[in-house]
């Protein structure tokens, strides 16, 4: 009898839980239920007009090969505008790699700039993503617990204290945060990243929220360093999350080590997104009053979930999420989320997801779909837990 193969020891990481949420809400619409979708983060509105007219053109000329391996030299030009146009800044286009969305782009961060076996930080609560890649590519993931005594965020202080136990080779940060929305003032984020440097730990910036902002400033990190790794994507605030298309800005003497891991990793992102990706920088008269439905969601979801019984909202200055205690009701909300889908009809993703330690007394809101469909939501929880 021979061996039968088993799984790689990288392959043991934690689920995304949200998608087991995701799959579990599709089987009840495919037994007929109705399900209000505030578990992923996902905009309920489609890709702006002049990206899909865009993406038609691609189609039409039939020129959809291969481009390099870094992106579309056009789409890489129009990114670079972005950062002159939002924020003064000059960023090179050589720069610039274009990634099969903020995912790609992780990925070929902790390939690019670590080995097997250095230590990466992240705060938590945090995108569970971060840590499960990380974990797949053996790097010892560091989580650094926030809370309400530093606003939810990560300070000098405490990355000072975590290195000097065991030194880090990178920190990963993102601001606007997800599940939290908390969003790092420009002056916080400018120390952090200085004693990250000071401490020769790397500096990844995730800016995927960046213009999904109700609070405060959501400044860039290449705006106080050209040595961090900034990934960004065109799926959150240009509503393109199935186009799979989204970038990084690179310091110089990591661009080649990414050019050359995506050149075998995946050759390049998808060519029709990354054409049609050049025009959603100019459809801001389109996606600005998506942000603004954004707006009057969060207002809802802030007035009506401390009044149904959701308490300890966590600062929701940015993104689209809250991150909400469920301690009135259940001690585990893994098991509340799955009764609350079951029984109410509302999908949304436990706070496990987010945090090893205490995420079991949250569960995370997304209030990227329509404003109809979150009041929709937040009626059907207040009749349930009436």
């Amino acid at each position: 009898m021979t061996n039968r193969p088993g799984p790689s020891r990288r392959s043991a990481i934690r689920p995304f839980i949200v998608m087991d949420v995701m799959r579990a809400a599709a089987d009840r619409e495919h037994a007929g239920g109705r399900v209000v979708h505030m578990e992923v983060g996902q905009p309920g509105a489609g890709a702006p007009a002049a990206v899909v007219a865009a993406a038609h053109a691609a189609l039409a000329d039939g020129q959809l090969g291969y481009t390099e391996a870094l992106g579309h030299r056009g789409l890489r030009r129009r990114i670079a505008a972005h950062y002159a146009e939002a924020h003064g800044l000059d960023v090179p286009v050589e720069r610039i790699a274009v990634t099969t969305g903020s995912s790609g782009g992780f990925n070929l961060a902790f390939l690019a700039a670590f080995d097997a076996g250095d230590r990466l930080a992240v705060p938590s609560p945090g995108y569970p993503a971060y840590r499960n890649l990380a974990q797949a590519l053996d790097l010892e993931v560091v989580e650094i617990e926030v809370d309400a005594d530093t606003g939810y965020l990560l300070t000098p202080e405490m990355l000072a204290r975590v290195h000097a136990e065991t030194p880090l080779k990178g920190l990963l940060v993102a601001s606007p945060a997800n599940p939290t929305g908390t969003i790092m003032a420009p002056d916080a984020l400018r120390a952090l990243i200085a004693a990250a440097h000071d401490l020769g730990i790397t500096f990844i910036s995730d800016e995927i929220y960046h213009r999904l902002v109700y609070a405060g400033t959501a400044a860039t990190a290449l705006q106080f360093s050209s040595d961090t790794i900034v990934v960004n994507s065109f799926s959150k605030y240009y509503c393109m999350t199935g186009w799979r298309v989204g970038w990084m800005v690179l310091p110089e003497p990591l661009v080649r080590p990414v050019e050359r891991i995506a050149q075998n990793l995946a050759i390049c992102a998808p060519t029709i997104s990354q054409r049609a990706a050049i025009a959603a920088f100019d459809a801001t008269a389109e996606l600005d009053p998506i942000r603004e439905g954004y707006a009057a969601s969060r207002r809802l979801l802030i007035d009506r979930l401390p009044a149904i019984g959701f308490g300890d909202l966590f600062p929701v200055d940015g993104a689209f999420f809250v991150y909400a205690s469920v301690t009135r009701f259940a001690n585990d909300s893994v098991d509340f989320a799955a009764r609350m889908l079951a029984e109410a009809g509302v999908a949304a993703t436990p706070g496990a997801d987010f945090d090893g330690k205490n995420g079991r007394r949250f569960v995370r809101f997304s209030f990227a779909g329509t404003e109809a469909e979150v009041r929709d939501g937040v009626d059907r929880l207040a009749h349930w837990l009436k």
